[in-house]
């Protein structure tokens, strides 16, 4: 296993990019409200402009800070981009223009981008053998982060608007100054290379990924999974309203449990799964429960239904560790930072597109006026998503996770 101290910076680099971005959600439209003497819609509105800039800005800097990496080490592109949030969530705080606000926001998914260097550092400091079971502790610390965000934005905004900036500026301060005491470089000199330009955007990424055998179509499975895998975040709150007719609270809560099954599954599970089967088989076990479960939630009916069938999200978190290890594999010592940075492209992709087809399909068949009202429609179209990824994933023949 990687050396403690600097696997735990690595994963709390990652959980503070996952709560940073949670943190806020529950005090933005009072800010954009109160800012812009505007109303809750017109907020809404510029808020799903932020998010589509916030995707973009993390889709274009993924391949630029995964290349850095290459050539200047993962130590200095990290903690840059933790001073960067630092000193971004700050701005938030002290923002009283909506233009600001607006820039805030892209600044956080740009910086954001670190994710491509965090998980090349973790590939320098892990055996092939066992990346799978520590980009599940990545994606464990994603989703616990995802989960207390929100919970801890909603506390802090009690104490006024400006508050959950403040306390995420200082979680990114705190962070890099650990960092800077505990966080060796992990890529040695010999294995870097000079950063070219015409490979760190992403056309020149996605040729970089056609030059790698296989790299392609696992890239391709990973931006399937992620427009499925959004279909909770993007639109459980919604289900659970249209569904069930949960308060918010109930909405809190459910998102707690689905927060907690995911992060304990990838801690206790991914390991040995893939250990067991394999990283192929591993992501085609997950990707089976995933999409038994989005097709179940899409007929769900009871609140208790919903709670049972969280189990399936527990075995749905092997999909995106395998897939990733198998992307790590398909790299060469001086390219890592370049293969994960079109990992996290391929996920900047799935969330910009993932809004129209899952929550715009949900709005069409929740409408007064739908002739078929049908509130689980976008949990269909996840499943639809997820069967085009499994397909794709079965036709990479198992020698070409090696």
């Amino acid at each position: 296993m990687p050396r403690t101290r600097p696997l735990m910076f690595v994963l709390a680099t990652i959980f503070i990019d996952s709560i940073g971005f949670g943190l806020i959600i529950p005090v933005l439209p009072q800010l954009l409200m109160s800012v812009g003497h505007i109303e809750l819609a017109d907020a809404i509105e510029i808020g799903a402009w932020m998010g589509l800039a916030i995707s973009l800005a993390a889709f274009l800097t993924a391949p630029i800070l995964g290349n850095l990496s290459d050539r200047v080490g993962r130590r200095p592109v990290l903690l840059i981009a933790l001073a960067g949030l630092a000193f971004d969530y700050l701005l938030l705080a002290v923002a009283y223009t909506l233009p600001l606000i607006f820039l805030g926001r892209v600044l956080s998914g740009a910086f954001g981008g670190s994710y491509a260097p965090a998980q090349a550092a973790i590939a320098d400091m892990t055996p092939p053998e066992q990346r799978a079971r520590t980009f599940g502790y990545v994606s464990a610390a994603f989703g616990v982060g995802f989960v207390l965000g929100p919970a801890l934005g909603g506390l802090l905004g009690e104490l006024g608007d400006r508050a959950p900036f403040y306390a995420a500026s200082g979680l990114a301060a705190v962070n890099f100054l650990y960092g800077l005491l505990v966080f060796p470089e992990s890529l040695a000199r010999e294995h870097r290379r000079p950063f070219d330009w015409r490979r760190a955007n992403p056309l020149g990424a996605l040729a970089a990924a056609r030059r790698a055998s296989g790299l392609m179509s696992v890239a391709a499975i990973l931006t399937l999974w992620q427009i499925a895998s959004l279909v909770y975040p993007l639109t459980w709150a919604f289900y659970g309203i249209a569904q069930f007719g949960w308060s918010s609270g109930m909405i809190g809560a459910s998102l707690a449990a689905v927060g907690v099954v995911i992060a304990f599954s990838q801690m206790l599970l991914t390991g040995p799964a893939v250990k067991r089967f394999g990283e192929r088989d591993a992501a085609t076990i997950g990707l089976i429960g995933a999409i038994a479960g989005f097709l179940l939630y899409a007929f769900a009916t009871e609140t208790w239904q919903a709670y049972a069938i969280m189990p399936l999200i527990a075995i749905q978190s092997l999909v995106q560790p395998s897939l990733m290890a198998m992307m790590s594999r398909r790299a060469t010592a001086d390219t890592q930072g370049e293969v994960q940075g079109i990992a996290s492209m391929c996920l900047g992709l799935g969330a910009i597109v993932a809004p129209l087809p899952l929550t715009g399909v949900m709005a069409e068949f929740t409408r007064d006026d739908a002739a078929l009202r049908f509130p689980g429609a976008a949990f269909i179209v996840a499943a639809a998503f997820g069967l085009v990824a499994l397909a794709t994933l079965r036709r990479l023949p198992r020698a070409s996770q090696l």
